[in-house]
């Protein structure tokens, strides 16, 4: 579960100080979906970033099961990014050179496994995705929503507690959007996952569940009813 209390977080800009975030107060219930909506420059990436620890408030906690991420030294932190929460982001970010498999597999490195268990487990992230066919393509033989599809197993590989998605379907056409949204619920219902996605679409505001909208650094939440 998470708990944000009294969040803020302050940017110089220039001669200015701005509040990307202003004394948020939010829980996500360990398991629940929460999609994040809001007009660009309203705060939705930094709130997102807050909650995968990637960048600390400036008042405030931000606690993942009890424990503040604001007040853990760094090692720390990245030992929890690394073994508890998966990223998903609009740009794939995957490595050219290297097949579908193997940059599922980065995402174990940093937690020293071996090399035969990153590859089963790699593999098995590729099947759960639908492209274990297609584990030894390299992402430029591969379509946007396949690339995508590789993303969400690498976030994944690593079986986190939280997959946090920045804007997952925002190059994506209208029939591959629906494709990997569906994928990602399934998976979120499937492992039992805290799924908190970014999204500028109105079609997957309207799926979600629970919908925080962000405007100026401000948080509102509205229950919306089971996802279909």
């Amino acid at each position: 579960m998470y708990r944000l209390t009294g969040v803020t977080k302050r940017y110089r800009r220039g001669d200015e100080t701005v509040d990307a975030l202003s004394g948020v107060d939010l829980v996500i219930e360990g398991g629940s979906q929460l999609v994040i909506q809001g007009p660009a420059g309203g705060g939705k990436t930094t709130l997102l970033q807050m909650l995968g620890g990637l960048d600390r408030p400036t008042e405030g906690s931000v606690e993942l099961d009890g424990t503040d991420l604001a007040r853990l030294p760094e090692p720390r932190l990245t030992r929890i990014r690394s073994e508890s929460i998966g990223f998903v982001f609009r740009t794939v970010n995957l490595i050219p050179a290297l097949t579908a498999l193997e940059n599922v597999e980065t995402a174990l490195v940093p937690l020293g496994l071996a090399a035969a268990q990153r590859r089963q487990q790699a593999a098995e992230a590729l099947e759960s995705v639908g492209l274990a066919e297609h584990r030894d393509g390299l992402p430029g033989e591969l379509s946007g929503g396949q690339r995508q599809r590789v993303a969400v197993a690498r976030a994944l590989v690593k079986r986190p507690k939280v997959l946090l998605a920045d804007e997952p379907t925002g190059d994506l056409d209208e029939d591959a959007r629906d494709e990997v949204m569906s994928l990602l619920e399934g998976l979120w219902r499937a492992h039992g996952l805290t799924f908190v996605v970014v999204t500028h679409d109105s079609a997957i505001a309207r799926r979600a569940p629970r919908l925080a909208t962000v405007r100026k650094g401000r948080v509102a939440v509205r229950e919306r009813g089971p996802a279909r």
